[in-house]
């Protein structure tokens, strides 16, 4: 079945623009066009898609997405080369989520600090709590917090 720019997009939850940007930049090499000249998008093609999306997502930039497209032109040859393209990537998102993570025991922290500052009236009262009085698990957070001034 053939997709037109934006059928395919509204596939994908991208915008056309973003599609022809891609074939532009040499990431659909395997992109046909009807008569007309209207790029046709095939349901092989939606694969490619959702990973170029996926390696943008990991903040990859488009010389090297383009260079994984590449890549897999050549065919079983490349498989070595793509699997480390893959497992460089997988390093950068779990250094993202560790920071991701670390941002997020701030928020929850915070969250905690001003319900229970709103509950006193204070914000002395979450200030001078013992730390045993502190959940478990937002201790390690507000000592990183305190030691980081």
């Amino acid at each position: 079945m053939s997709y037109t720019v934006g059928e395919m997009a509204k596939k994908l939850g991208v915008a056309p623009s973003t599609l022809r940007y891609y074939d532009k930049e040499g990431l659909l090499p395997s992109i046909e066009r009807s008569e007309g000249g209207a790029r046709l998008f095939r349901d092989s093609d939606y694969g490619l898609l959702k990973i170029i999306e996926c390696l943008k997502a990991t903040g990859m930039q488009l010389k090297d997405i383009r260079e994984f497209v590449k890549l897999t032109l050549e065919g079983d040859g490349s498989i070595e080369a793509r699997l480390r393209l893959f497992q460089s990537q997988k390093a950068v998102v779990e250094a993202q989520m560790r920071r991701l993570q670390e941002t997020l025991d701030i928020v929850n922290y915070k969250c905690w600090y001003y319900e229970t500052a709103r509950e006193h009236g204070t914000t002395e009262a979450p200030d001078n709590m013992p730390d045993a009085e502190i959940p478990e698990e937002l201790r390690p957070v507000r000592a990183r917090l305190k030691n980081s001034v």
